[in-house]
């Protein structure tokens, strides 16, 4: 046969040779289709079997120099190499802060879900703001953020300014009932951990301290040293330099055990007035919902190794920061637990945002 005869078989050629024809036609368009060969866009297999292949962007719901944002900037490196041992993955900080930290998790709750934008979340915007904010919350972290893995849990540190005439937390309980009202503690927005630890205690040792908020880290330590406000509940990894230069003084941490950078210090339950008291924030990394499951599985897989890294422990448990990396499924019965729990004490402590 010439070839311009089997160009006629197929355009002319009996109805058995046309549908044979037809037949073969549609199944190597199917094949070429499944390998993303056919002209259109690649597959999203073959879009995850190449992944990353740019820069991944890690979203700090909150201004650089705090806790959350330390955290991020130690594991992105060995988060990085560990997702691509050739060194071509780049996790990139990006600084999203305002809001309580609201602004940063909507930006990642909004993000395309295709593994290159994930959040470092702490308790405050992901647990303790659906009960504080609800319907008028811009994301719904149940059903917007996946979770990935905890990262840290970190214990607040309450310090206080230089001029306050109290060394311990007996002494600066017995300073708050003596003169009520005057006290300050600065948080970075209404409804967080921060708040969280002030009112719990508040309602524990039957004080009152007051509440002021603040936009981000860096002008809350300022206005402590300078005086301005009394006192803060913050993570160890932003607090730990000022109150090593002695600029701040460190009244007690929020975990029931002491942590390692700082032995002297010791748990507010240690104080007979406080014996109850524990609240502890944490940091878990979360990805816009709809992200592939490969991706949520090599991002989990990096995340985890990076965490169980000695170099990086050690860096981190410096901060303050105890490592407490998990299974997504752990962490998402993680996330659930603590929800219902800071839900309990918003309602408790009749939080509003207006307060």
């Amino acid at each position: 046969m010439t070839a311009s005869e089997g160009v006629n078989c197929e355009g002319s050629g009996s109805g058995d040779t046309q549908r044979g024809w037809t037949r073969r036609g549609a199944i190597a368009a199917l094949l070429l289709g499944s390998l993303g060969l056919a002209g259109g866009a690649p597959s999203a297999a073959n879009a995850q079997s190449t992944y990353p292949d740019r820069p991944i962007r890690l979203i700090v719901p909150f201004a650089p120099g705090g806790g959350v944002d330390i955290v991020a900037r130690l594991l992105a490196g060995p988060m990085g190499a560990a997702l691509s041992p050739t060194g071509s993955a780049t996790i990139v900080i990006e600084n999203r802060g305002g809001a309580g930290g609201q602004l940063g998790a909507r930006a990642a709750a909004t993000a395309t879900p295709d593994g290159y934008t994930i959040v470092l979340a702490s308790a405050g915007e992901v647990a303790a703001a659906p009960a504080l904010y609800g319907a008028k919350l811009p994301y719904n972290p149940a059903k917007d953020l996946v979770p990935i893995t905890l990262v840290v849990r970190i214990p607040n540190l309450l310090v206080v300014a230089s001029d306050v005439p109290a060394r311990n937390a007996a002494e600066l309980i017995a300073l708050a009932k003596k003169e009520p009202g005057k006290l300050t503690y600065a948080t970075s927005g209404i409804g967080n951990l921060q708040h969280l630890n002030g009112e719990l205690f508040n309602r524990i040792a039957k004080v009152d301290t007051v509440h002021v908020p603040y936009r981000g880290t860096g002008s809350i330590l300022t206005d402590v040293v300078s005086g301005r406000v009394s006192m803060t509940y913050g993570g160890a990894p932003a607090l730990l330099p000022m109150v090593k230069e002695g600029k701040l003084r460190p009244i007690g941490v929020t975990s029931r055990q002491r942590i390692p950078s700082l032995p002297d210090v010791p748990a507010l339950s240690e104080t007979p007035e406080l014996a109850s008291y524990e609240l502890v924030n944490w940091f878990g990394l979360f990805a816009p919902a709809g992200t592939p499951a490969p991706i949520l599985e090599r991002l989990h897989a990096a995340a985890t190794a990076a965490l169980r890294d000695p170099t990086l422990i050690k860096k981190l448990e410096e901060q303050g920061a105890e490592p407490a990396p998990m299974s997504a499924a752990d962490f998402k019965a993680f996330v659930d637990a603590e929800t219902a729990k800071l839900t309990q004490l918003i309602r408790d402590a009749d939080i509003r945002p207006e307060n």
